[in-house]
């Protein structure tokens, strides 16, 4: 498990559009299985990965905002589609379009979360870069990592109303610029 911040360096990374990183964890974010592309995107290796917080690979340019939306649909029990740009143990970024869902036993009750990410569109990338820089810039007028994600949150919320979309439909129209729902 990472013991010190690791920094950005600029350098981006993709994998292969036929390839999946799939991650399962627990409900309290403790990574319980990582494949074999995860493994390598990421550039850890098993041991490292199992047991740790999924957040080991947060770049610091994710709006706080963002994941609480993520956190707060999981935990109501419905899926959610995000672009999230992830930090590498060497310090390169990558981007990807998640989807994550919650796990259910047989009763019902959530007892961890399934986390599918394939390789975004670079013209998605694009249209969602601004949207995320907004956010963050939000995030620093804020004093504490809470009022900072709620903040960004709210913002998110407002420039959704602006556009008169969900979040959902604002980040399918980057999956399907055409506008065709599936």
């Amino acid at each position: 498990m990472r013991t010190e911040a690791i920094r950005p360096t600029g350098v981006s990374r993709t994998f292969g559009v036929e390839e999946i990183i799939v991650s399962k964890t627990d409900t309290a974010g403790r990574i319980t299985y990582a494949n074999d592309v995860f493994l390598r995107v990421a550039g850890y290796t098993w041991e490292e990965l199992i047991g740790a917080p999924h957040n080991i690979i947060r770049h610091p340019d994710m709006p706080g905002g963002v994941f609480k939306l993520l956190w707060d649909t999981l935990n109501a029990g419905q899926e959610i589609f995000a672009y999230v740009n992830n930090l590498a143990r060497d310090g390169a970024n990558y981007w990807v379009l998640a989807h994550v869902t919650p796990t259910f036993d047989g009763s019902g009750r959530i007892v961890g979360h399934h986390s599918s990410r394939r390789r975004p569109a670079q013209a998605a990338v694009a249209a969602i870069e601004p949207v995320y820089a907004t956010l963050r810039a939000e995030e620093r007028r804020h004093s504490g990592s809470v009022a900072a994600a709620n903040a960004s949150a709210a913002m998110l919320a407002s420039i959704l109303a602006e556009r008169e979309q969900s979040y959902e439909q604002f980040i399918w129209s980057l999956i399907n610029p055409a506008g065709v729902m599936a």
